[in-house]
């Protein structure tokens, strides 16, 4: 499949379904710390259409989630910024590996160590005046949890994603407007 193809299956139908995916988990209410599906629905998305749109997906996810649950601050762009740029490894991994459980749960256990220790062990000193020792303790049990959360996620989610939204050609504007003729 040439470059052209490939994207030319892009839609924004796509993007805001797996938008009103990630909104509706996020919302749950009582849900386990630190279990987050911007990973799990991100990487289905750089795998297909490439590194600007994973960025996009992600970035805007967590802004519009902290505009929504009026939780914006300084923490909103930073991890904001690293989930977004987690789309430059996916792309890198899924270059020449198939869309399956293991790739994404592989794939999900480097990115969550890079996104915490970035956004947990080096930020809190940088930004919040936490001392590293702090940040490195305090950071291990929350990274277990969002590794617990980000591995099972993506060995449920990412693949039906992927098949069920991203390469699905009756998720798109083009089939909706051929559909109900409008």
């Amino acid at each position: 499949m040439s470059k052209k193809d490939k994207r030319s299956y892009f839609d924004i139908i796509k993007m805001v379904s797996a938008w009103i995916l990630t909104f509706g988990l996020r919302l749950l209410p009582f849900r386990p710390p630190n279990v987050e599906p911007i990973l799990a629905i991100q990487m289905p998305f750089t795998k297909r259409f490439g590194i600007l749109t994973g960025f996009i997906f992600a970035f805007l996810n967590i802004v519009a989630f902290d505009l929504v649950t009026a939780k914006v601050g300084l923490w909103t762009l930073i991890s904001a910024l690293v989930y977004g740029c987690l789309a430059f490894f996916s792309r890198w991994y899924f270059k020449k590996r198939e869309s399956s459980a293991l790739n994404y749960a592989v794939h999900a256990i480097y990115a969550t160590l890079i996104y915490d220790l970035i956004t947990g062990v080096m930020m809190g000193p940088i930004f919040f005046q936490q001392s590293f020792m702090s940040a490195l303790t305090g950071q291990f049990i929350f990274t277990i949890y969002h590794l617990l959360g980000n591995i099972s996620l993506a060995l449920l989610f990412s693949p039906v994603v992927y098949r069920y939204i991203v390469v699905n050609p009756k998720v798109s504007f083009n089939y909706l407007r051929q559909k109900f003729a409008f």
